[in-house]
């Protein structure tokens, strides 16, 4: 149940993540996991419990199931609570495009939303990410330490085995790590832009985070840079803007470049829904897309918004806070 544990503290703790349909930890489903008394149950967008916290572990509902463990075991509940798929994986990820990737022994396999296998447990991760299918494919290993290549729905190999790192497809092109450097290939594994960056993220809103030596610029779907190489760090792009470093503060950029929000905090994550966490100092807060705060700094951590409310910490404790900043629900561990 390791890959569950991931997922139940990060997304939950950390709202983190940036893949599509849905991001991870991204709550699409206006219920909203919490932990409590160290059970994990889920809340609505008011703060009213609709599942009571029972589960060892849980991750956001995705495609209308949620993965949970209960005794080290993983299934998928609905949004009643009730088990669809009993507790019987060693592991589970969220379902994406109506299949979810399960653990059986020492090999994922992935099941439909009966229940059912219909890929054998016969693959292992790629180490990038959880496997998960996007448009259509999954990257996969045939054997642990092997080559990374991409399966179809029916579980043939639709891409041979043959990078040392895969993520899954965003805005129709995949990044993969080939003899040490960073390029991107389109679905049916052709290279699209060749590998030549020095890391690399996925593409989002049409662009792509890549770093040269040791700075960071963005490239387009043609692997031309809409912005030079420049930056310290730079995170892919959410909400129309983008997280970028110069230094040791960070702000943000537009889409051609622009600072819109001058590089003046000391960390932050990425916009969602108007938002985005920034800290000062040791404390968390909230800014709108101008740079003005609108949810002063008094958390110990944040996280970015989704659905209208967003993760916040207290001490240990994670609760949830509207746009307004008013706490919807009380942290709780």
């Amino acid at each position: 149940m390791r890959w569950t544990a991931i997922v139940a503290l990060a997304c939950f703790a950390a709202g983190c993540g940036r893949m599509e349909a849905p991001r991870p930890g991204e709550q699409r489903s206006g219920l909203f996991l919490i932990q409590q008394n160290g059970r994990a149950g889920f809340v609505n967008r008011s703060g009213h419990v609709e599942i009571t916290p029972q589960f060892d572990q849980a991750a956001p509902f995705s495609d209308g199931l949620a993965v949970v463990s209960v005794g080290g075991r993983a299934g998928y509940i609905d949004k009643n609570g009730k088990f669809v798929i009993n507790p019987q994986f060693d592991g589970a990820s969220p379902f994406n495009e109506n299949l979810a990737a399960v653990r059986i022994g020492d090999a994922w396999g992935f099941i439909d939303k009966s229940g059912k296998i219909v890929i054998p447990a016969r693959y292992q991760t790629t180490g990038a990410t959880p496997l998960i299918f996007s448009d259509g494919l999954a990257a996969v290993r045939q054997q642990r330490g092997g080559p990374a290549g991409y399966i179809n729905r029916r579980g043939n190999i639709a891409i041979e085995p043959q990078f040392a790192e895969a993520w899954p497809f965003s805005d129709g092109l995949a990044l993969v790590n080939q003899g040490g450097r960073y390029g991107y290939i389109d679905r049916n594994g052709k290279i699209a832009i060749s590998p030549q960056f020095d890391a690399a993220s996925s593409f989002f809103d049409d662009r792509a985070a890549v770093r040269v030596g040791d700075r960071w610029g963005y490239i387009d779907r043609a692997g031309k840079f809409v912005v030079n190489p420049q930056f310290d760090m730079a995170r892919p792009f959410s909400d129309g803007l983008a997280l970028v470093a110069v230094g040791r503060r960070v702000g943000y950029i537009d889409r051609s470049g622009k600072l819109v929000v001058n590089p003046q905090f000391d960390s932050a994550y990425d916009f969602r829904n108007g938002r985005a966490p920034v800290r000062v100092g040791e404390r968390w807060g909230y800014i709108d897309k101008t740079g003005k705060m609108v949810i002063n700094p008094r958390f110990d951590n944040a996280r970015p918004f989704s659905a209208d409310l967003a993760p916040v910490q207290v001490g240990t404790a994670w609760g949830y806070v509207n746009r307004d900043g008013k706490i919807i629900w009380n942290p709780t561990a």
